[in-house]
């Protein structure tokens, strides 16, 4: 495993990251779900996100169950979790003072933990101001619930305000912003992100590298499983499912992804190890977070960095034009 630093904070994580969207609570139980960690952990990956939405607070439940069932140090592992939807209540969503506050703290008592290491704002709040939302995320590190805060899924505008109030007010700004990020979703972070990442420091930590399960290749004959994860109608990869079938724009896709088959196979790894290769050869890309079902998908996964070296700039040029 290799670790980076989170953009210009002192902080460590794995480049490979291990997520609960979708999948904890949802697809697997809290059993199978403490199996995966437990693997992950073991192949040096000490770097787990959830979200208070992520099954509405029960994949925080079932993470923190599993932590407590390990009973790793917690110096060795990094948490990071998401506020914004944390309800259906008029103040229980958005980035308001009261939200961030007690959506942090509903997530701690999920969580079993006294702290996260890093709490992202999980979308913009154009609602509530910025000097709110800094002063709030502030002050949840300033009491311990919370080591660093970032962003996620931000324009690159909002990001530059936040970061100028923390300096007027003294404050703590975000260190990270966690956007999608895979071959075909790159836009935002190779071009919008990048002056925030050389002027400010600002790391970049990328989900749904395999677009969902595009990038796995298991798509290629164009059906998809009634029960997969490609079956979520807001889905930015995809269109909605209709009939078992992918929409136009999704058949494209899966016409790309035939041509990265074979560079994969002529690399003798599999679709999935090149996809997260290809995110972490970013300079700019400090982890990513992937998705698991069972532990062998995980121990799959991880073998993607040792394979960095096979992405030379001929090969990176090669899958530029399959874009």
């Amino acid at each position: 495993m290799k670790y980076h630093y989170l953009g210009s904070s002192g902080l460590k994580v794995s480049a490979i990251g291990l997520g609960s969207w979708i999948t904890f609570a949802a697809q697997i139980d809290k059993d199978t779900a403490a199996e995966c960690m437990r693997v992950a952990f073991e192949n040096g990956v000490n770097f787990f996100d959830v979200a208070e939405s992520h099954s509405g607070g029960q994949a925080e439940i079932d993470m923190g169950l599993a932590l407590k069932r390990h009973n790793w140090r917690r110096s060795d592992y990094v948490i990071a979790t998401k506020i914004f939807w944390g309800g259906k209540g008029p103040n229980d969503r958005g980035l308001s003072r009261k939200h961030i506050i007690e959506g942090l703290t509903a997530s701690l008592r999920r969580l079993q933990l006294d702290y996260v290491d890093i709490v992202y704002a999980q979308r913009p709040d154009l609602d509530t101001p910025m000097e709110e939302i800094v002063r709030a995320f502030n002050w949840c590190i300033d009491k311990g619930m919370s080591l660093y805060w970032g962003t996620s899924e931000w324009p690159p505008y909002l990001i530059v305000e936040a970061i100028n109030v923390a300096r007027r007010l003294n404050l703590i700004e975000p260190v990270v912003e966690q956007p999608q990020y895979n071959m075909f979703h790159r836009e935002r972070v190779e071009k919008e992100y990048k002056p925030l990442c050389d002027n400010y420091g600002l790391g970049v930590v990328g989900w749904s590298p395999l677009a969902s399960g595009v990038l796995t290749g298991k798509y290629n004959d164009g059906m998809i499983p009634m029960d997969a994860r490609l079956a979520i109608q807001d889905h930015p990869v995809i269109n909605r499912l209709r009939a078992g079938f992918l929409s136009a724009e999704g058949r494209c896709k899966i016409e790309k992804m035939k041509q990265l088959v074979l560079v994969a196979q002529r690399l003798n790894i599999t679709p999935a190890q090149l996809a997260l290769a290809w995110c972490l050869k970013h300079p700019n890309v400090c982890s990513i977070i992937t998705g698991a079902s069972r532990p062998s998908q995980i121990e799959e996964n991880v073998k993607a960095i040792e394979y960095l070296h096979l992405l030379t700039d001929e090969i990176m040029s090669e899958l530029d034009q399959v874009k």
